[in-house]
């Protein structure tokens, strides 16, 4: 109870009421990612955010969930207790492996690693804009993860649909609802939290910095990819 008067109180000097910060820190720990560019409510949501960071901060640490902000592309990402967090110091909890949020499947794992090394590409090249975005067609994604991985994407329309609404949910990707996503047309916008989902070094085993192109590899399992 002292725990709730103390967070009330604290809330209250802010502005903001005990349900709209529960609606901020139940929506971080459901997506596991707020993206301000994506929608008017996760915007409303990262604001919000700015205006309690230290609140939400302290109350995530107290479950021992760890927390990235990415100020330069607005956007937070919450990470299981134990998590490798790039741009953060590893904690000292080996006994938290298992996490709050579900974990890639090996097929979505293998899109991650492709598109995170189109995306790298695309640094490497100036080919990113303003919001840190890169456009890919799904052709080109395509070729990339037969390239890198010696793998396909589903070629069942309805497993794709799912596919790549499982990555937009995660905020790796954005792209058109209605999209066709067998057309060699339709594009993809890879998002820059990407870069938080993969380690660096598996992004150098399938990129090398000194390689204008990557070598062929084998996908990696779920450990690689945060």
């Amino acid at each position: 109870m002292q725990l709730i008067s103390a967070l009330d109180e604290a809330l209250s000097t802010l502005e903001i009421s005990s349900d709209e910060f529960s609606e901020l820190v139940i929506r971080l720990l459901d997506y596991g990612v707020i993206n301000r560019d994506e929608s008017q409510i996760e915007q409303q949501l990262y604001d919000r955010y700015l205006q309690c960071t230290e609140l939400v901060e302290e109350y995530l640490s107290v479950l021992k969930v760890r927390l990235q902000h990415d100020r330069q592309f607005s956007f937070l990402r919450v990470f299981p207790p134990g998590s490798e967090v790039p741009g953060m110091p590893d904690q000292d909890n080996g006994a938290f492996n298992s996490g709050f949020r579900t974990r890639p499947n090996q097929q979505e794992v293998a899109v991650i690693l492709a598109l995170r090394v189109e995306y790298e590409k695309a640094l490497r090249e100036g080919q990113v804009d303003e919001k840190g975005q890169v456009m890919l067609p799904v052709e080109g994604l395509a070729i990339a993860m037969k390239n890198l991985l010696k793998r396909s994407l589903p070629d069942n329309q309805g497993e794709r649909k799912t596919l790549f609404k499982r990555l937009r949910q995660l905020r790796l990707v954005h792209f058109n609802a209605e999209m066709d996503l067998d057309s060699a047309e339709s594009w993809l916008s890879i998002q820059p939290a990407i870069t938080s989902y993969v380690n660096d070094d598996v992004l150098t085993q399938l990129y090398p910095p000194s390689e204008k192109s990557s070598d062929t590899a084998e996908p990696a399992g779920d450990a690689h990819v945060l």
